[in-house]
């Protein structure tokens, strides 16, 4: 059973809790006093062994489990296997516990069949083989990682070669130069604004070479996904801006790149088209801890960006009254470790998950999610509004880094906004705005202002009830140490909602 690294302690003890390991390995120092701290309260925990050397009284260094291992083998040369016996398919292969984004975490049963069909599943609609090479970089506790990143490749005979750290993912890409990656959608949103924001810093030539390459490759992405041929002359100018600006953003990649695989939140169409115009193709998947996790993906030869592909193989999805993504097939779970009433509430008699996740087929048979079922927003005047799609509209302004929307039980919408500090402070010092901090810059009326603009340029494509009508700006990044982040990098809304629950009643409490 994998824990994240990023989790806090508080966290980890009610994951502890609810397992009751006799014994855990940690990675580092920093890892071990994480559980050193709570020790106190895990009755049930007997050892804890840590691969780097550290000095603790409770802990043991892995060198010394080795040790021991070696002197009981020479005692007893029957080994541990010759008594355990082969696995059967059904037996459990894995916990692992979901990320919490509406609760506690769940540990999701998954089966060695559960794991074995996905990955027979993915294979048989996306050629990997020992020529590839994948950059890993998400932890082995992200069951997307887990099937995609290792279980896939290793089944393949592809190399996989593991960053450093999160952030050295950008200096590993062009040292290894990967053919192949798995990643949620925060990085590709991190590279589309930091290439967008190296180019609107360099001169004004620069500028407008880097938005005409957008609009060429905007026109030839949309031209290819209708099933068009390119005009001469617009594919002339597609060869001309991929030499200027693509083939520079290739390069950043390693320049083998064959593939990028999105996973464990939505990701924003307006990023995929960029990086399919640039060359680089993002296979946008579906799935959840409880389905190991590929119920759908787009391939080479079923592609359309928004979607999240066609169904896996051996795999069923209905669509409920509500608009609800109903799925079985032989990747689903059997069950939540020790929770059956909770398995109860979403898994029936006949094998049919309910995903919790809102949706549609088009004619065409590639799935759409529009929102999480726990995530729509119902206004005063009972209008059902998914704040997903709002908020990514949103967030294709360069000023905006994270956004949430708000509006249950409110007669309107209104929103937090991060901005994008970086871009933020270049375009203030073009104005000649002087500021002492975060605070004091989002304190500023022409702040307030060109926020303002944005925003009523992205609610002009809304219908009105689904308009933001008023918002607040944050000096700080949500991030995983707060708590306001799943490991997954996916909002916590409730986490956020409480947080600020004074700053959004003051919202609301504005006079018009």
């Amino acid at each position: 059973m994998p824990l994240y690294p990023t989790l806090l302690e508080d966290d980890i003890e009610f994951i502890l809790k609810d397992c009751e390991p006799s014994a855990i390995f940690v990675s580092t120092e920093d890892q071990a006093r994480k559980i050193h701290n709570i020790r106190g309260r895990l009755p049930f925990l007997k050892d804890v062994i840590s691969f780097d050397h550290v000095e603790l009284p409770d802990v043991m260094n892995f060198e010394k489990l080795l040790q021991i291992g070696r002197r009981q083998a020479e005692k007893l040369p029957q080994t541990a296997a010759d008594d355990v016996g082969p696995a059967e398919k059904d037996d459990v292969c894995s916990i692992i516990y979901t990320s919490g984004t509406t609760g506690d975490p769940k540990g999701v049963m998954l089966t060695h069949w559960n794991f074995t069909s996905n990955v027979l599943g993915a294979t048989s609609l996306v050629r990997i083989d020992g020529r590839d090479k994948a950059l890993s970089f998400l932890p082995l506790s992200h069951v997307l990682e887990r099937t995609a990143g290792f279980y896939v490749m290793m089944h393949a005979g592809a190399c996989i070669a593991f960053a450093e750290s999160v952030e050295t993912v950008a200096d590993d890409m062009r040292k290894v130069r990967p053919t192949c990656m798995i990643s949620v959608p925060r990085l590709y949103e991190k590279i589309y604004d930091r290439v967008n924001t190296a180019a609107m810093a360099g001169g004004p030539l620069k500028r407008l070479i880097f938005l005409w390459s957008k609009k060429v490759g905007r026109d030839c992405t949309r031209m290819k996904q209708a099933g068009k041929p390119l005009p001469f002359g617009l594919a002339l100018q597609h060869r001309i801006v991929d030499k200027l600006v693509f083939a520079k953003l290739r390069a950043r990649t390693g320049g083998r790149l064959r593939f990028f695989v999105s996973g464990g939140a939505p990701l924003a169409p307006h990023i995929n088209e960029f990086f399919y115009s640039a060359g680089l193709t993002i296979l946008e998947g579906y799935g959840l801890t409880e389905t190991s996790p590929l119920i759908s993906v787009n391939t080479f030869d079923d592609f359309r960006i928004g979607s999240i592909g066609k169904l896996a193989p051996n795999t069923e999805v209905r669509i409920e009254d509500d608009g609800e993504i109903v799925v079985r097939g032989d990747q689903v779970m059997p069950g939540y470790f020790k929770h059956p009433e909770a398995t109860a509430e979403v898994l029936d008699e006949d094998g049919w998950f309910s995903t919790g996740d809102i949706g549609h087929f088009d004619e065409d048979g590639f799935l759409y999610i529009t929102d999480r079922k726990k995530d729509l927003i119902v206004t005063a005047s009972g209008k059902n509004v998914a704040p997903q799609p709002i908020e990514n509209a949103f967030k294709k302004n360069k000023f905006i880094s994270q956004i949430v929307v708000l509006g249950d039980k409110r007669p309107y919408l209104t929103c937090l906004i991060v901005p994008n500090y970086e871009n933020l402070e270049e375009w203030a010092k073009e104005k000649n705005l002087s500021w002492s901090g975060h605070d004091d810059l989002i304190g500023r009326p022409e702040i307030t202002d060109k926020f303002q603009r944005g925003l009523d340029r992205t609610n002009a494509k809304f219908p009105s009830y689904s308009t933001v009508k008023r918002f607040a700006l944050l000096k700080n990044e949500f991030t995983l140490e707060a708590n306001e982040l799943t490991p997954t990098m996916k909002v916590k809304r409730r986490v956020i909602q409480e947080k600020y629950a004074d700053l959004i009643a003051s919202i609301y409490d504005r006079e018009n």
